[in-house]
């Protein structure tokens, strides 16, 4: 029997690597295939280490509140490579008016918490503070209907709440609008603290008293909210490929059509056929799709066209990290925090920024200044036509403009990420569960990543956990059955 994982990024070698920690604990005799169609593993996760300076082309760090990532950094026996973020310096800025304003502390992404922090803010106007002010009063939603959003930050919080913080705080995380962006798919905990406590602020009050608590209970080293390893997240990813068996790791092979065996007597055994590029074909009992949801649907054509058409009705948008280093004495800005993001009012051509060298330690020189800017997402896909060159030249004048550096980057890296942050639009919940329904006509057909259940790396990990596990599950009865 074999069990072919086709995408090698973090959902592809979590689902591996459990399968394969799994199936070594019973007596199934079932190898376990992992291809990859680049040269390395690992997907968006990249690390680069150049001159002192380790830059990350993709994420830099994942949510310790999810505990998939650090659970799996503790089995892999990374627990002691994990690196919490400079908590002196948390703070976020905004962008308003030109101006960078601090996000006030005590903000739990859009809710505040903290009202002395809140009411000496800049940021938001006298009318938007009592506008917010009136979650604490305001009925809950009656009706049942699937909100965007910015429907539901409206309706609690008001429009310049929406416009301010919200909306660039989640484009940083998804990439996406706020008007097409479903609630329920991605922030399904603030519908929760709406029905549980009514209210938003009394909530997430509630909830970080419940956060201390369990903090002040809980023994072992610090965990912050933002994680990360101390050499760069790659070293989760070669860590997985380390503990899979080198032969069943295919790199540089592209799969490019997967169906059903006909007439291939070698093959007659296995239910799947997985094609690759120049003519090689494998047999499977069991298919795992971990690759970006596009490519998942033009693999699939061959196999059931509606599940393709399906899995093409989630769009994905581009995106790119730009890392600029520039000399410590060349930059007069404080840097007193973690970065900035940009609401879309300020009609800027970056997203945000992160000042890396501030974030975590251990990423620069002490003489030298990381940092990496964000460009493209729905908002502005468009300029992810450029070259490498505009794109650098571009970043440059508007962190120019906003934090006023005029010196000459010593190093610059771009990483260009095509169509790689799906969108969780209204509807995306009814999408999945016609998936689900349709793979029922295929036994032993699986998928994952971050276009499902979660774009986090400890979503991607724990799905594809559970893919695994429903994999495992399947294995085991085909394989009583033969």
């Amino acid at each position: 029997m074999r069990a072919v994982i086709i995408g090698g990024g973090i959902s592809g070698l979590s689902a591996a690597y459990y399968l394969h920690r799994e199936l070594s604990r019973s007596a199934l005799d079932i190898e376990v295939v992992l291809i990859e169609k680049g040269k390395r593993f690992g997907g968006c996760i990249v690390t680069e280490k150049a001159d002192g300076f380790i830059i990350e082309g993709g994420p830099d760090c994942f949510l310790s509140e999810k505990p998939w990532a650090i659970q799996l950094c503790e089995d892999l026996g990374l627990g002691d490579r994990l690196l919490c973020t400079n908590e002196e310096n948390r703070r976020v800025f905004i962008l308003s008016g030109g101006k960078l304003h601090d996000l006030p502390e005590g903000f739990m992404l859009m809710i505040p918490t903290s009202f002395t922090p809140f009411l000496k803010s800049s940021l938001i106007s006298l009318p938007g503070k009592f506008r917010m002010a009136m979650d604490l009063f305001l009925p809950r939603k009656r009706s049942a209907k699937e909100e965007s959003l910015a429907q539901f930050v409206r309706r609690r919080l008001g429009t310049e709440a929406l416009e301010k913080i919200a909306e660039p705080l989640v484009a940083g995380i998804h990439a996406g609008t706020p008007e097409t962006m479903s609630l329920m798919s991605t922030f399904p905990r603030f519908l929760q603290l709406e029905e549980e406590y009514r209210s938003l602020i009394r909530g997430m009050l509630a909830r970080r008293r419940m956060a201390r608590e369990f903090a002040q209970r809980r023994s072992g080293p610090k965990r912050t909210m933002f994680m990360t390893l101390l050499d760069g997240m790659m070293e989760l990813t070669d860590a997985l490929k380390a503990r899979l068996d080198g032969r069943s790791l295919l790199s540089d092979k592209k799969v490019i059509r997967i169906n059903r065996p006909r007439n291939n007597a070698s093959l007659n055994n296995f239910t799947y056929e997985v094609h690759c590029e120049g003519g090689e074909t494998l047999g499977a009992d069991c298919v795992i799709l971990a690759t970006p949801v596009t490519v998942t649907a033009e693999l699939l054509q061959a196999l059931d066209w509606t599940l393709s058409e399906v899995l093409f009705s989630i769009s994905s948008v581009s995106t790119a990290t730009i890392s600029l280093v520039y000399r410590q004495a060349e930059i007069h800005h404080p840097l007193d925090g973690f970065g900035f993001v940009i609401p879309r009012a300020e009609k800027r051509k970056i997203m945000a920024s992160t000042w890396t060298s501030v974030k975590f330690s251990h990423r620069s020189p002490p003489d030298s200044f990381l940092l990496r800017a964000f460009v493209g997402g729905a908002q502005n896909e468009d300029l992810l036509e450029m070259d490498d060159d505009v794109i650098i030249n571009m970043v440059r004048k508007e962190l120019k403009d906003i934090m006023g550096i005029t010196a000459d980057p010593i190093l610059t890296r771009l990483y260009r990420w095509d169509k790689s942050m799906p969108q969780y639009r209204l509807g995306h919940a009814e999408i999945l569960s016609r998936l689900e329904e349709r793979l029922l006509r295929h036994p032993g057909l699986y998928l994952t990543g971050c276009a499902y259940r979660g774009i986090g790396i400890s979503d991607c990990i724990h799905d594809g956990k559970l893919t695994a596990e429903k994999a495992l599950r399947f294995l085991k009865k085909y394989g009583n059955r033969i």
